[in-house]
């Protein structure tokens, strides 16, 4: 018998559509994602990529306070984050993104969604109900689909890149910039395009001095974003420069970064508070091979004005996977509700109460 709705994705938009599928009795499984190594890379684990980072302090409803009671009483004993269940001091005053995480996901199950770890490798959406296959070799088949699979931030693969992610480098300045490790410390911006741009000017709101690196001698970015950061008193460019290594250590994270010039030039140091990777996003859409529309930038294509609506119809896509503009956590949450109601809408429309 086929499912009524299959969620596909385990982000704020996966987890916030399994709620509203759940409260509207359609009784949604969600494919979280395996838990390989592979996919903790891409950022398609379970939890998604809000459970990579730490401290999360714009999403609402979550101020900083003590949490340790809440996370008891909220969770169950083997979800708890080890500082609960050891009795650690918190580790932050707010709360953190893994621990977010843990919450939506049991709000959902609280509801009755049924959950698998499980990644959805291969899908056919040329045929109802559509069939979707799993990489443990689970095949389902779905009336209506909800894809919510994010987008992963381009990193330059470093290992000393990789070493600071969470303690210093991000790939978010709205969502990091104004955290206390970034306040009044000079800071790096890796990129050339508008999204660069866009992150140092944010940037200087927090820093000390905001160092732009650039592999070429003039930015990607549009004239006037870039006469924006050229006009900028604390925005420094770094031309005809790279990154070669992410300096810091373990107490402090981040101190600083070496250039490389790629033009001959030598290597230099500065010291740095931190470093953002402004050079795009990969939405994760590979398993679709083309069965749905996608924008000229490799994201889902939303094909009706105000509603998650698809290049086929039962399929919707919420969150990152379909956002190239805000990406962050709670308007992937709030698209991950169109999404559940544009399908129960859907469903009762044809029937499926």
């Amino acid at each position: 018998m086929a499912e009524k709705v299959v969620i596909i994705g385990s982000g704020p938009a996966g987890w916030a559509a399994a709620v509203y599928a759940a409260r509207a009795n359609l009784s949604p499984q969600v494919f979280e994602g395996a838990a390989t190594q592979e996919n903790q890379i891409k950022g398609t684990a379970p939890l998604g990529q809000l459970n990579l980072t730490t401290e999360v302090e714009n999403y609402p409803g979550f101020p900083a306070g003590p949490m340790r009671e809440y996370l008891k009483t909220a969770l169950p004993e083997q979800y708890q984050p080890y500082w609960v269940q050891e009795n650690k001091p918190q580790r932050s005053h707010g709360i953190e993104g893994p621990e977010l995480m843990e919450l939506m996901r049991q709000q959902a199950r609280n509801f009755g969604t049924r959950v698998e770890t499980d990644d959805i490798v291969k899908v056919d959406f040329r045929r109802q109900p559509f069939v979707l296959r799993s990489l443990g070799g689970k095949t389902v088949e779905a009336l209506a689909v909800i894809v919510a699979t994010g987008a992963r931030a381009n990193y330059l693969g470093l290992p000393s890149e990789d070493r600071f992610k969470n303690h210093g480098v991000s790939a978010c300045a709205v969502c990091d910039g104004a955290l206390p490790r970034f306040r009044n410390k000079p800071l790096v911006v890796v990129g050339g395009g508008d999204t660069a741009v866009e992150e140092a000017t944010y940037l200087t709101k927090f820093a000390s001095r905001v160092y732009l690196v650039h592999r070429r001698d003039t930015l990607r970015a549009s004239k006037i974003m870039q006469q924006r950061a050229l006009d900028n008193p604390k925005i420094t460019m770094k031309w005809n420069s790279v990154v070669d290594e992410v300096l810091g250590n373990d107490r402090d994270g981040v101190t600083g970064v070496r250039l490389r010039s790629t033009t001959g030039g030598g290597t230099e140091e500065l010291a740095s508070g931190g470093m953002f990777a402004a050079i795009g996003h990969t939405p994760n859409t590979d398993f679709l091979e083309g069965q749905l529309e996608l924008e000229a930038n490799g994201y889902v294509k939303w094909t009706t004005p105000q509603r998650t609506n698809t290049s086929v119809e039962g399929v919707f896509a919420a969150g990152d996977v379909a956002d190239s503009y805000y990406r962050q956590a709670v308007t992937a949450a709030g698209s991950g509700c169109m999404a559940a109601l544009d399908a129960e809408r859907w469903l009762a429309a044809r029937g499926h109460h």
